[in-house]
């Protein structure tokens, strides 16, 4: 599926870099005791695993869809801490980015295909290839945080709800999303708020 011409390659990349910014949150606020828990009775995997498995198959993607970037070292995930968790998330993600940038700007370029795994076929570089990955990393932020709850260590304050904050995120990694306004109005002059009567 072939990218919108409307939608600038750096629109995608940029989301995506926004996408690792709230791994980083989760990373950040997510009570340490969490990290290599288990729920008693139940077979699943560790919030350091969920991590680990994001990281390496971002790698994966790497290596098969953009051979010529420098892949980063995967992470074991039965040693891994927090903080190098962080820090490989943050280095796959500027890698993916920079893949992105190049398969959705220049369709003759290096990046000609997307392969998400070795069974998988390939995808031509577009919509889809974007959308595959983001998604892929919000189910497995999703898992993170119902286990996280699940583990009695609820994400809370800015590590549970400032993954909604766009702006915010947007502007951690650089860039705005909202532009600003050329003709503001003067206080008291636009419509009244409906309710607040």
């Amino acid at each position: 599926m072939p990218r919108p011409s409307e939608v600038p390659a750096c629109d995608f990349a940029q989301a995506y870099a926004l996408n690792d910014r709230m791994n980083q949150l989760l990373l950040e606020y997510l009570d340490a005791r969490a990290w290599r828990a288990k729920i008693p009775g139940r077979k699943s995997r560790t919030i350091a695993d969920i991590f680990a498995h994001v990281h390496n198959i971002r790698c994966k993607w790497l290596r098969l869809s953009a051979p010529h970037i420098k892949l980063p070292a995967r992470l074991d995930r039965s040693r891994c801490t927090q903080k190098q968790a962080r820090t490989a998330l943050a280095e796959s993600a500027t890698l993916c980015v920079q893949m992105l940038a190049e398969a959705l700007s220049d369709p003759q370029g290096r990046v000609q295909r997307f392969v998400r795994d070795g069974w998988a076929r390939p995808w031509p570089p577009g919509v889809a290839m974007f959308a595959y990955m983001i998604t892929h990393d919000a189910h497995h932020r999703g898992q993170v945080c119902m286990l996280a709850h699940q583990l009695g260590f609820p994400l809370r304050g800015r590590g549970a709800y400032g993954i909604w904050v766009w702006e915010a995120l947007a502007k951690e990694c650089g860039f705005q999303l909202v532009a600003a306004r050329k003709n503001k109005r003067p206080a008291g002059t636009g419509r009244s708020n409906p309710r607040s009567k």
